[in-house]
């Protein structure tokens, strides 16, 4: 017997320094780190110990025994990854990051954002140092998208937070709920009281395709969507049209995945979940019966990883279909996969799509439809979009590097909502430098720069510090990198002492912001989502909006 990790993989390796015998890979110091698609246990090293399992924040390693028949074919992509990348036996135990000296005093550092790169920060700082923490979020909940992002379907995924509940129980760590920097507090201020502060705000807006009839009604951004059916303050009165039988989703990563599965499971096994009530209601009265999914590449460049696409296999109700003909490959993609060194990964995702192809199909199941190689060029509609254009496109070498380039044979697939969903773009923080074509603020590992300059007291984390690209657990290692430059500067006295503490922030924000909600009135939305969520047989029901969460805050 073996222990195995599964689809719901983090990544944030809290797992590795835990192995006794090493045999959990890749590791944050390995090249293949930050492209893994998950982590994998050697099973021919692996002393079925379990202590992987305790230090999993997420509960996605089990052992071989016990694995459902939903993840038993996680046990053989554990073991492809070491045939491909046998365990090398020169085990270093990892050495503990430093910490600020004592001597130093208390360290006051305030984090903006509260989503996964902001608790990893904070995390990182309680471990490493006498710190005061304030944690900052203009909306009245933390945990970002793990609360907002995460499908409801996906509830293991959504247990991180349960790793950063534990680790906030200090009195060193407030949180600042619902307060808006730039609005109530600015950066300016956020300096004269800390000595300094880490923006973790994320990648808040979404790209856009730029073709005819993308502002048509009925034509939506992902980012959108999968706000509302999570109960986003900002999105919870938001309408979709579900009138139709067929929807379209441009592109094909794993939140294109998310989307189609909730426009396409039963809506009652979505009621086991914390979907938001207003998205339950609307998917019951769904007449959507077949999602299709675009992608611009082939099968083997497909955006989403290998454990998203195998969970598919699993949906009741529901067809995955994958045209044969999509399958043909062009002699740079067949020739990757030919090669010996090609990744287990990428070798699954070509299997996956070849079973798909070759599956049954029941005339009563819903469909997920996936075409690869084309790309939409309008989408068009009497006043509201009623289907999207497209060109075929080609692979070709350019560079060493395979490209999409469109051919001359087009195409059309009707649609009553279309849903782009092609990635992710951080915007500007006021007063803070700002890379307008890249989306991030600039940065050296974590230290923000000003014209190639580092600005003192000031940090970034998370996507708006390396782009919209890894998941929550690749946060982590992305957190501890910055914060290992903060502890650096307050060490060498490069970080200005606050002018003012704890106490005159509290008194600034209680007159700027009366409607704060720290620690206590986040524990009573809590509790109460919690408590009518039991009531319904879920894990929790969500406050929708902000006015109904801050009288939950009060009790």
């Amino acid at each position: 017997m073996a222990y195995v990790i599964t689809q719901r993989c983090c990544n944030d390796a809290s797992c590795v320094p835990e192995c006794p015998v090493d045999c959990i890979r890749p590791t944050p110091e390995q090249r293949e780190f930050a492209t893994t698609e998950q982590l994998y246990i050697d099973p021919d090293t692996c002393i079925d110990c379990g202590a992987c399992v305790d230090a999993c924040p997420v509960d996605a390693i089990f052992s071989e025994d016990d694995l459902l028949a939903s993840l038993a074919r996680f046990s053989d992509i554990n073991a492809a990854y070491f045939q491909r990348h046998p365990l090398e036996s020169n085990f270093e135990p990892l050495v503990a990051p430093s910490r600020a000296p004592k001597e130093l005093g208390t360290l006051r550092v305030a984090i903006v954002g509260a989503g996964p790169a902001a608790c990893y920060a904070a995390e990182e700082l309680l471990r490493r140092a006498d710190v005061e923490v304030e944690l900052f979020d203009r909306l009245p909940t933390p945990y970002g998208l793990v609360r907002a992002g995460v499908a409801p379907d996906h509830p293991g995924t959504k247990s991180v937070a349960g790793l950063f509940e534990s680790a906030f129980r200090r009195e060193a760590l407030q949180y600042r709920l619902n307060v808006e920097v730039g609005k109530h507090i600015s950066h300016e201020e956020l300096l004269a009281h800390h000595h300094a502060v880490i923006y973790a705000v994320g990648a808040a807006t979404d790209r856009h395709l730029g073709i005819p009839g993308e502002d048509l009604p009925g034509s939506h951004s992902a980012t959108e969507f999968v706000a509302w059916y999570n109960g986003h303050p900002d999105f919870a009165d938001r309408e979709f049209d579900l009138s139709g039988e067929r929807a379209v989703i441009v592109g094909n990563g794993n939140v294109a995945l998310d989307v189609a599965r909730v426009l396409t499971v039963d809506p009652d096994e979505l009621a086991k979940t914390d979907i938001a009530d207003h998205a339950l209601d609307a998917l019951r009265r769904s007449n959507i019966t077949e999602v299709v999914v675009l992608g611009r590449r082939g099968p083997l460049q497909a955006a989403y990883t290998s454990p998203e696409f195998l969970a598919l296999t699993h949906l009741k109700g529901v067809d995955i279909i994958v045209d044969p003909e999509d399958l043909v490959l062009d002699p740079a993609s067949q020739a990757e996969l030919d090669d010996p060194e090609v990744e287990p990964s990428l070798q699954l995702k070509y299997t996956l799509a070849q079973e798909y192809a070759a599956g049954s199909r029941k005339p009563d199941n819903k469909r997920i439809v996936f075409r690869y190689l084309v790309s939409p060029t309008a989408i068009t509609g009497d006043g509201k979009a009623e289907a999207v254009e497209y060109v075929h496109n080609e692979l070709v070498e350019e560079n060493g590097r395979t490209v999409a380039r469109a051919s001359d044979r087009t195409g059309s697939v009707e649609a009553s909502l279309v849903l782009r969903s092609i990635g992710y773009k951080g915007e500007p923080v006021a007063d803070v430098p700002f890379d307008e074509s890249a989306g991030v603020i600039p940065n050296d590992k974590g230290r923000v720069l000003a014209a190639g300059n580092p600005v003192a007291g000031v940090y970034v984390s998370g996507w708006i510090k390396r782009g919209p690209r890894g998941v929550i657990g690749s946060n982590r290692m992305d957190s501890q990198e910055t914060v290992d430059q903060l502890i650096e500067d307050f060490t060498q006295g490069k970080l200005a002492a606050p002018q003012a503490g704890r106490a005159a922030l509290e008194a600034l924000l209680s007159e700027r912001q009366p409607d704060q909600i720290g620690r206590d009135g986040w524990k009573a939305i809590d509790a109460a989502e919690k408590t009518a969520g039991k009531f319904a047989g879920r894990p929790r029901v969500k406050f929708t909006s902000v006015e109904n969460l801050l009288k939950a805050a009060k009790g």
